[in-house]
């Protein structure tokens, strides 16, 4: 049977691709082991872990908390020598994300394939832009969200019989998981939803400096609206991170319409898009996820910045009177009748069956395809 590594380092990416693992946890043909890293091992990060369901196969600490470029380093060291001991035939990463570039490095120095999920996708605002390409041109086998990302890594070089077009693994979590009413979303979050409710994620902005000034933009917006409660979920690790932490906790202490979560988890957090009137911040899932619940999504400054977009997508700057008007704009528009252009019919089965069946055989000597 085929070995199959998949590592994990976030609650969002796991959100993502929580039913690829389970499909995969479940497969008889396959040897399936889950590798668990990153901010899922952080107390400060909520400790993610706790909120996976399949049997993880290691945990490997890469000291998510200190500098990135430390982390980066000890995921290279650590997972290479994870991968010489195990061997697999091929793993499967997700993203953009530093530390899983580490990842990528220690299996493509120990000629182990990759199959790369969402590579092609562009976010100007951000270093994950970067990375993402690195991890697409390490890797073999790509599944990318959309046709724009697809050209993309052919255009990178990549040969178009490796790249599959599978649409956003995300939205298969909304088809095939029970959402939480609303009473029960009320008591799981301890926290009664109002008249108008907003769930808002502002990740560090990595690539502007910027992230202590735009979020203080966005908190003295939401200072602003009335009869207005607030769902604020934490930032991830990206440098910068702390600045934002501390500010929506100055927040939540001044204000009892807004709580604060480490994390929600996948369940809380889509049950959440029920029942709110927007998604507001910098997050991809207000990209992704949003647009499936006809909801709008107020995308604030350039973290998102390229990436294909639903008609519910209202883009703003981190000022807060653009931020403001977006507001307006989405308090007076209907967004109920919004088509996800993400969505694509059995996006996990498809992944599996290729990941499966793919010829391995000299995968790795890879030729520069040429437009």
């Amino acid at each position: 049977m085929r070995k199959i590594a998949l590592v994990t380092s976030t609650r969002a990416e796991y959100g993502i691709m929580s039913r690829l693992i389970d499909l995969l946890d479940k497969d008889s043909d396959v040897d399936f082991y889950l590798f668990v890293t990153g901010m899922h091992l952080s107390e400060k990060f909520g400790l993610t872990k706790n909120e996976i369901k399949q049997k993880i196969y290691s945990e490997i600490d890469i000291e998510i908390e200190s500098d990135p470029a430390h982390s980066l380093a000890l995921a290279i060291e650590k997972f290479s020598c994870a991968f010489r001991g195990l061997k697999p035939d091929i793993v499967v990463l997700l993203g953009d994300r530093y530390e899983i570039m580490g990842v990528a490095q220690a299996a493509m120095l120990n000629n182990i394939p990759i199959a790369h999920l969402y590579g092609g996708d562009t976010t100007q605002g951000a270093i994950d832009e970067a990375i993402r390409h690195s991890i697409t041109k390490m890797s073999h086998l790509h599944f990318v969200s959309c046709e724009q990302s697809k050209k993309r890594v052919i255009q990178l070089g990549e040969n178009p019989s490796r790249v599959f077009n599978v649409g956003a693994l995300a939205l298969e979590n909304i088809k095939y998981i029970d959402l939480l009413k609303k009473d029960e979303l009320e008591k799981s979050l301890d926290f009664k939803l109002n008249k108008n409710n907003l769930l808002v994620t502002f990740h560090p902005v990595t690539l502007e400096g910027r992230s202590k000034e735009q979020v203080k933009e966005l908190l003295d917006a939401l200072d602003e609206l009335k009869d207005t409660n607030f769902i604020i979920t934490c930032p991830n690790s990206d440098s910068g991170n702390e600045e934002i932490f501390n500010q929506i906790i100055e927040f939540e202490k001044k204000n009892k319409n807004a709580k604060v979560y480490k994390s929600l988890g996948m369940l809380r957090y889509l049950s959440a898009m029920q029942y709110v009137d927007a998604v507001v911040g910098n997050s991809s899932s207000g990209i992704y996820e949003a647009p499936s619940f006809n909801i709008a999504t107020i995308n604030i400054g350039n973290r998102q910045k390229g990436r294909m977009q639903a008609s519910s997508i209202v883009n703003c700057s981190s000022y807060k009177k653009d931020i403001l008007e977006a507001i307006n704009f989405v308090y007076n528009n209907n967004f109920k009748n919004t088509k996800n252009p993400y969505e694509k019919k059995d996006c996990a089965k498809t992944i599996i069956e290729k990941i499966k069946t793919y010829n391995l055989d000299d995968i790795i000597k890879k030729e520069f395809y040429n437009l």
